[in-house]
């Protein structure tokens, strides 16, 4: 199964509303890369509203999604993020320190508006 992405005018916008799995997981990573290739896509949105949970690896990906997606030029926001998915970050050790965060999806969509406009 894959993870949507969705192109608004610069932007990527991402919603993950199915189960990661590892496979699942690393075909995103893979998707999302070609997909900023693809279009120059200057940002983000990662949508985290519908994760429950996550585990090591997946963890690991996510934040490795973020720094790749940054090493491409193109700046992420992480939305939605439920508490035991910010537990599992923080005690994984997932380093997203300048990684910015909003409560859901218009609000992260606002964000990177700012961030890259002014």
């Amino acid at each position: 199964m894959r993870v949507p992405i969705l192109k608004l005018h610069e932007y990527l916008l991402i919603s993950i509303q199915v189960e990661l799995d590892d496979k699942t997981a690393l075909q995103f990573q893979e998707d999302l890369l070609g997909k900023i290739h693809d279009t120059g896509a200057k940002g983000i949105v990662i949508d985290l509203t519908s994760v429950d949970m996550v585990d090591s690896f997946i963890a690991k990906v996510l934040g490795d999604v973020v720094k790749m997606s940054n090493l491409m030029g193109a700046k992420v926001v992480l939305t939605g993020i439920q508490p035991p998915v910010a537990i599992t970050l923080i005690d994984l050790g997932i380093n997203m320190r300048d990684v910015p965060t909003a409560l859901d999806l218009e609000q992260g969509l606002d964000k990177l508006r700012l961030d890259l406009e002014g």
